[in-house]
């Protein structure tokens, strides 16, 4: 299995990371990806990349709740630097969040607009983080339609509609935790999706999956979201984790 987004430098890590990362090793996670937040943690992100350099595998980019007035223009010209720098399997976690702050959504967007034409420069992937704002982030991507232009749609808890949308700009679904909630939603059209459309990810810390919701998510619980869609699409175990490895090394341009 690969967990496509998981934030390991994390502080809710630092007093147990070796047991928890092997636990995800032991339950057959082979490959982690990380996505940026800022500069706060670009270089914990990098340290553990440096680890583990046949298992960890970082992204560069800003975060959108990240991007605020006084610093956003800094925080893009520090993770330009990183690109110009050293290769990355992707750009992001980038996008647009209108949950906790609609005020900045200007700004969002010109961060957003800036790390896109940075991804097809330099022929990268990017990994979306869109927050009650679908409709603000295909404005962007439809505007910036380009034939390197692909990506995640990272923690899809939209609708059939927005699924099909994201597919249709060549970008796949990261399925999280979400899929396993009763009010989650996605689980009810999930199988209307074509399984190679689909990555799996925890975005651990956050959002675990049940029965362990609202406690600490960690990658080991990529089995229990790989576990769901045994249910949802009527397939092997064996089978989800081969097409949804498959995807996640294909985008990423990895082997196995």
């Amino acid at each position: 299995m690969i967990d496509t987004h998981t934030h390991l430098y994390s502080e809710q890590f630092e007093d147990d990371f070796s047991e928890m990362f092997y636990r995800a090793l032991d339950k057959g996670v082979e490959k982690f990806f990380l996505p940026a937040i800022d500069s706060e943690t670009h270089r914990k992100m990098i340290d553990l990349e440096e680890q583990y350099p046949d298992k960890v595998y970082a992204m560069m980019g800003l975060h959108p709740c990240s991007v605020q007035p006084e610093s956003w223009e800094k925080e893009l010209q520090l993770v330009k630097n990183y690109l110009d720098q050293r290769d990355f399997v992707a750009i992001g976690e980038i996008g647009i969040d209108l949950y906790w702050d609609k005020s900045t959504l200007d700004i969002q967007v010109k961060a957003f607009e800036q790390q896109i034409d940075w991804a097809i420069e330099r022929d990268l992937p990017i990994v979306i983080h869109t927050r009650e704002s679908f409709e603000e982030t295909f404005e962007v991507l439809e505007r910036k339609k380009h034939p390197k232009l692909r990506g995640i749609f990272h923690c899809f808890s939209g609708n059939l509609e927005q699924a099909n949308h994201a597919i249709d700009l060549q970008f796949i679904l990261g399925i999280g935790g979400v899929v396993t909630f009763k009010n989650g939603k996605i689980d009810q059209f999930l199988n209307e999706i074509p399984l190679d459309k689909i990555v799996l990810e925890t975005d651990s810390p956050y959002l675990a999956p049940v029965p362990f919701r609202g406690k600490r998510n960690e990658s080991a619980y990529v089995e229990l979201v790989a576990g769901k869609l045994v249910d949802i699409y009527g397939k092997d175990f064996s089978e989800i984790d081969r097409i949804t490895t498959e995807n996640a090394l294909k985008l990423f341009g990895l082997t196995q």
